[in-house]
């Protein structure tokens, strides 16, 4: 899935995804959050594979899907504009949630 946040047309559908209220210039424009992102689920990722670093790296992937839980909430209130990608809230919910407990074993074991 990171990988999808550097491809152009996800990006931009993710960059949309992003609330008002978190949307600036910059360093915290849509494309440059959506770009961080990738680039911290990329990392966290490889952090997940190596042993010294794969409790600090399951840590910041659990603070991670906290933080990007807003945008799929906001994709989710937008069905109309986001279609297939606007999940409904319980499901995205549930999906986090398994993620977190998926990641959480593969750090914490």
């Amino acid at each position: 899935m990171g990988v999808l946040h550097l491809v152009p047309g996800p990006a931009r559908t993710m960059a949309a995804m992003i609330p008002p209220s978190f949307r600036g210039r910059g360093i915290t424009s849509p494309a440059s959050l959506v770009a961080f992102t990738g680039a911290c689920e990329l990392a966290g990722a490889a952090g997940l594979l190596v042993p010294r670093t794969r409790r600090l790296a399951g840590g910041c992937l659990l603070v991670f899907l906290a933080a990007v839980f807003p945008a799929n909430a906001h994709a989710a209130a937008h069905p109309e504009r986001f279609g297939a990608v606007a999940v409904p809230l319980g499901r995205r919910l549930a999906a986090q949630a398994l993620l977190g407990v998926l990641t959480a074993l593969a750090a914490f074991r």
